[in-house]
């Protein structure tokens, strides 16, 4: 009887190497009824290597928490952001160095300002004993190692609520004009202490003008994160509501058409972050997030600046709105809504979650 041949060992490079012996450890094969050499589903086949091979991650130091301030003495909750509540100055250091030790090391502030205070030209934005310089004050004096990012707009201390200065015929904002209040405003943020100034006014050549005014007074350590793709955007009410820029009931809806971005355009969303990299923006913000991570990922080929996304009132409230209604999981929404605006290319995510995820990732180590 002939003998069949003993196998050989299979060699590489003139060394054997040893076949693998099944073990009754080892997760059960699959079918192999197809013709199928390369199957991924073998690198999503445990916890552990899905661990290990994750590409994108959250941590709470990419996220920036938006802060709102008030006179006031209490919190006030905003209605329209669920577990959002506006806070009383004397509250404010405290509630940064609790978001410090929960590894949030931004804040984005935004000041509620008194009705009496706001005139037709924002005079209130360069009183140098505002609320908002206060704020930075107070949080540098309680929680010194806060970033602070500092917007600059003239929302917040206008009557008629548009980001500047209206032109003589109140149809529209008056760019230069605005762009002067802008750099006198950001001028006043620096010397308060803010790391950051942040204008959020979409204004032509405001970026240059306020680095060419900080460089020549001495702040040459501040930086800029410009608003660079801000969007005329839909989902921006609730954020209104809470800094009491909302428009009235029964009044005309407010357009900021004429100097917030198209959301049709994309290609000029990269050229004005090119102008504002060109101008001496130290990041360039994409707002919102969610429905823009096509821009995002077009900032992130395009530029080595970091890029910051801001996920803005009305995603954080339709989330809220349907986990409500039963319809989603919030924490599950909220982690993988977060996740996509990280994998399209985002450095720092300015989000109303930040805290509750940090809480909630703190809890899972």
């Amino acid at each position: 009887m002939t003998k069949c041949p003993t196998p050989k060992r299979p060699t590489w490079a003139g060394f054997a190497v040893a076949l693998p012996q099944r073990s009754a450890n080892l997760h059960p094969p699959m079918s192999a009824s197809l013709d199928q050499s390369v199957r991924l589903r073998r690198l999503r086949a445990s916890a552990g290597i899905r661990a290990m091979l994750g590409e994108t991650v959250v941590e709470p130091r990419h996220l920036i928490q938006p802060l709102f301030v008030t006179e006031g003495e209490v919190a006030e909750p905003v209605g329209s952001l669920p577990g959002v509540s506006r806070i009383p100055l004397a509250q404010l250091g405290a509630k940064c160095a609790e978001l410090l030790a929960l590894g949030i090391h931004g804040v984005a502030l935004f000041p509620k300002v008194d009705a009496a205070r706001k005139t037709a030209e924002g005079a209130e934005a360069l009183n140098p004993s505002n609320l908002a310089l206060r704020a930075i004050r107070e949080i540098k004096a309680k929680s010194p190692g806060t970033v602070i990012f500092a917007d600059i707009a003239l929302d917040p201390y206008t009557t008629h609520g548009h980001d500047g200065i209206l032109n003589a015929a109140g149809t529209d904002v008056d760019n230069d004009r605005t762009v002067e209040a802008l750099v006198k405003m950001s001028l006043f943020t620096a010397q308060a202490g803010a790391d950051f100034v942040a204008p959020s006014d979409m204004m032509d050549g405001r970026v240059k003008a306020i680095r060419k005014a900080l460089d020549t007074s001495g702040h040459t350590g501040t930086g800029i994160l410009a608003y660079s793709a801000k969007f005329a955007s839909a989902f921006y009410g609730p954020f209104r509501d809470a800094i009491g820029s909302a428009r009235k009931a029964g009044e005309a809806p407010i357009s900021k058409a004429t100097y917030q971005m198209n959301p049709a355009n994309r290609r000029e969303a990269a050229r004005e972050a090119i102008l504002d990299a060109e101008e001496g923006a130290d990041l360039l913000m994409v707002k919102p997030a969610g429905a823009y991570l096509d821009i995002i990922r077009d900032l992130r080929e395009s530029t080595n600046l970091p890029i910051a996304a801001y996920q803005v009132s009305g995603e954080y409230a339709q989330l809220h709105a349907a986990a409500e209604k039963g319809w989603l999981d919030l924490r599950a929404t909220r982690d993988e809504s977060l996740l996509a605006i990280r994998r399209a290319g985002a450095d720092v995510i300015l989000s109303y979650f930040a805290e509750a995820y940090a809480r909630d990732f703190a809890a899972r180590k």
